[in-house]
């Protein structure tokens, strides 16, 4: 699969995937963490059965994307407009799964004229916010994660570089076993689906190291950097009640502060199953937006 490269104004190299090069219906997809850009293939097909153009942009210190130290989940828009401005795309739509959800939110709050719709898949909640109960249902792997975050780079960083060890020498057995506290049945049965993507996804991501993982879960845990009760664009909450990565508390609050928003619970769904069984409803919404905005 043939990946891009633009320079963006700072120096930085920024990598994405174009499924291109029709300009009409494009969706930006923001991966999980830790990932890259690189689409799995029933979200290829489905695109292309819609007539979408998928573009998968690559987070900072991923991949071959150079690191952006410090950076704040706002911080993706301005990429976001780089890319688009280079490709001469006028207005798109976005999704992110997991962790790219709250990049997706970023660039509907913060590009309003150049995002049209936003859909937020799996995707996680606020830090140090009154109302959100943060780790609460979380598998003991995210409570870890997390709570070396909050405690600084130098903690969390040991902690993911021996994470990567696994998770680069992988197969689909070993990433079962090393997520177990995380997997529920339904999730389990979504990698094994997945295969051999899913590991390819983990290699290639972190195939330079560790910073765009560490970078955003530092960033997770900091204020975002852009107001969810401003945003007025259209937002689809999709969560799985079976999830023990992104349990359903963050959804709701996502909607309670997103007064745009429409909330999807899904009762016999997970956090890597919400995506796989719905990926045409999503794209299929995504798409009627960008239409009305022709």
């Amino acid at each position: 699969m043939a990946l891009n490269q633009l320079k963006l104004s700072d120096g930085r190299r920024f990598e994405y995937f174009d499924s291109g090069p029709d300009r009409r219906y494009t969706v930006i997809a923001h991966h999980g963490t830790p990932g890259a850009g690189v689409p799995m293939n029933y979200e290829l097909a489905n695109a292309a059965e819609l007539g979408v153009r998928l573009i998968f942009p690559t987070r900072p210190g991923y991949a071959s994307s150079s690191r952006d130290p410090g950076r704040s989940v706002a911080s993706v828009a301005s990429d976001i407009k780089e890319l688009l401005d280079y490709l001469e795309i006028a207005t798109c739509a976005c999704y992110g799964t997991s962790g790219g959800g709250p990049h997706a939110l970023a660039c509907g709050a913060l590009l309003p004229d150049r995002v049209v719709a936003v859909a937020s898949i799996s995707g996680v909640g606020a830090y140090g916010q009154d109302d959100l109960d943060f780790l609460e249902g979380m598998g003991e792997d995210n409570l870890d994660e997390f709570g070396l975050a909050l405690q600084g780079a130098d903690n969390l960083s040991q902690y993911l570089n021996q994470a990567r060890e696994a998770m680069v020498a992988a197969d689909v057995d070993s990433i079962v076993a090393t997520m177990a506290t995380l997997l529920t049945p339904v999730d389990v049965a979504a990698i094994r689906h997945l295969g051999k993507e899913i590991v390819d996804d983990f290699d290639h991501a972190l195939s330079n190291g560790i910073d765009g993982w560490l970078d955003d879960d530092l960033a997770f845990v900091k204020p975002w950097g852009f107001e969810l009760d401003a945003m007025t664009t259209p937002v689809q909450i999709w969560q799985g009640d079976q999830d023990l990565m992104v349990p359903v508390q963050h959804s709701s609050w996502l909607a309670n502060h997103i007064h745009s928003s429409e909330l999807l619970r899904l009762p016999d769904e997970g956090h890597l199953s919400t995506p796989l069984h719905n990926s045409t409803k999503i794209l299929s919404w995504l798409k009627g937006h960008l239409r009305d905005n022709l």
